[in-house]
């Protein structure tokens, strides 16, 4: 049962959002565009709001049911914690497009919204600050993804929670090493800026 569980939640969190809605309304492989990415920024920047918020919302849900779900129907939080980063994981490289999909930042939000709300409303400043202030939503994401270690540990204290945050970063940290490039070079393109 845990096994198959754990296969659906990665494959629910490989469910392909941005790139469907795109490919719908383009017939076009939005992985062509932009920043190559299937997730919500990379549609905003190349097809306004009214796409990028369903992408939002549901790649936000891609993290939350699978955790959600698991803390109700299993007694072990590792295994749930195990089950958001499958989806966290199936959203990075999701098996339905050739594992080529998004950086993962959305599903996270909606993993830690079942785990770690208060560490995650940190984050969410963070990402807001660093945006206000420099207009890098790849700089405000890994920020904000990096300082959930130290606000889980040291808020909630829970050693589980706060090592599937290291996992977590590292994974989005490897999803944004050509943002962290381009960011270095000093042509990573703002918020705001379209395509």
């Amino acid at each position: 049962m845990k096994i198959l569980f754990a296969l659906v939640s990665y494959l629910f969190g490989s469910f392909p959002t941005g790139y469907i809605l795109y490919f719908l309304s383009e017939k076009k492989d939005i992985r062509m565009f932009g920043s190559q990415s299937i997730g919500a920024t990379n549609v905003l920047r190349l097809k306004g709001w009214a796409f990028a918020i369903p992408v939002i919302f549901m790649d936000v849900l891609k993290g939350f049911l699978p955790v959600f779900i698991a803390l109700k129907l299993f007694p072990e939080e590792r295994f749930a914690l195990i089950c958001g980063f499958l989806a966290v994981l199936g959203h990075c490289y999701p098996i339905y497009i050739k594992l080529k999909g998004g950086k993962g930042v959305a599903t996270a939000v909606g993993l830690y919204s079942a785990v770690a709300l208060q560490p995650l409303l940190i984050g969410i400043g963070v990402f807001l600050i660093v945006i206000a202030i420099t207009r890098y939503v790849s700089l405000g994401s890994i920020l904000a993804m990096l300082s959930l270690p130290f606000s889980i540990y040291f808020i909630q204290g829970n050693k589980d929670v706060a090592i599937l945050s290291v996992a977590v970063f590292l994974l989005i940290g490897v999803r944004h090493i050509g943002n962290i490039q381009r960011l270095i070079k000093g042509n990573e393109r703002k918020f705001g800026e379209k395509e």
